[in-house]
């Protein structure tokens, strides 16, 4: 009975717009990009938690690329993206809420919470000109951000994500989210190792990465299932609000045509229609499009920052 429901609650996985996890924990091996003391760490103190970040500003008045990983992923996602623009425009990337070295934290947020606290730490920095690149959930923090401070974004770039807005989800795929977290907590960790590197990249690199970040959970399965189930849920609460999550800045969809986590293409070829927004496919990409092909990510990224 519990294998044909783990067998049924992994459609969602294939059916859903939906990853698998791609996080750090415990100890976090300093990556190429931090290494080389341009990016500095700071904190950022919430209710729930600190929240560690990372920031390098070259003029506070000019545009900043804010880089938010997706669901269980940490910092290193965007190294390659770092690392050709950290001299280019300000940068700013985070560990999200519970996520690596922004441990300890309580699950007693929502994804408003992360967009408000998002916004604390760029009036912190002095930041007034963000453009948000979010991949898969960091694309939903922007939606959030969006809604909350419409006049406040001066760009939006999703990297295979998916729309916010409750038209373009069923009620089954609702449902299914609020009961992830028995997937990730019983599923065989080898499985979920496997599949995790294999399921959001098509390459070497991109699948190393993915592998090596959630090697960092090895004994700590439960943490892994909390962070995803968690997050899972305040995806399906935002759904629910129907709020309209309109983008107001100028926008970009990127997506890979060898993502398969979920329906992210569908859903994408649907918000692309609806909204008009320009969205470009790249040819060979999984669901982290941004560690299979950073090179044309980056440069979709320079190009659209260059044309704001």
């Amino acid at each position: 009975m519990l294998k044909e429901k783990l067998k049924m609650m992994n459609g969602v996985l294939e059916n859903g717009n939906y990853q698998l996890g791609q996080f750090k924990f415990g100890e976090l091996r300093k990556s190429e990009v931090l290494e080389r003391k341009l990016m500095e760490e700071k904190t950022y103190q919430t209710p729930c938690g600190t929240i560690h970040y990372w920031t390098n500003v070259l003029h506070s008045d000019e545009i900043t690329l804010v880089f938010l990983p997706g669901l269980t992923a940490d910092h290193r996602l965007f190294d390659k993206q770092i690392q050709y623009f950290e001299n280019r425009y300000n940068v700013i990337v985070w560990d999200a809420p519970a996520h690596a070295s922004s441990w300890p934290f309580r699950f007693d947020f929502d994804l408003f919470d992360k967009a408000k606290w998002l916004d604390d730490i760029l009036n912190q920095e002095g930041l007034t000109k963000p453009v948000i690149v979010g991949q898969s959930m960091g694309g939903y923090v922007g939606q959030a951000y969006a809604q909350l401070y419409p006049d406040k974004m001066t760009g939006f770039v999703s990297i295979d994500s998916a729309p916010l807005q409750r038209s373009y989800v069923t009620a089954v795929e609702i449902w299914l989210l609020k009961r992830m977290e028995p997937v990730y907590a019983h599923y065989p960790w080898k499985w979920l190792l496997k599949s995790g590197a294999e399921g959001v990249a098509t390459t070497d690199y991109g699948r190393s990465l993915m592998r090596e970040m959630m090697l960092n959970y090895d004994g700590n399965q439960k943490r892994y299932a909390q962070i995803a189930g968690h997050g899972y849920r305040i995806l399906a609460a935002a759904m629910e609000k129907n709020l309209p999550y309109e983008l107001k800045c100028p926008s970009l969809l990127i997506c890979g045509t060898q993502d398969h986590a979920g329906s992210c293409i569908r859903y994408n070829k649907a918000w692309h229609q609806k909204s008009k927004i320009p969205l470009k496919w790249i040819e060979g990409a999984g669901h982290n499009s941004n560690t299979d092909k950073p090179e044309l990510i980056n440069s979709l990224i320079e190009e659209f920052a260059a044309g704001i």
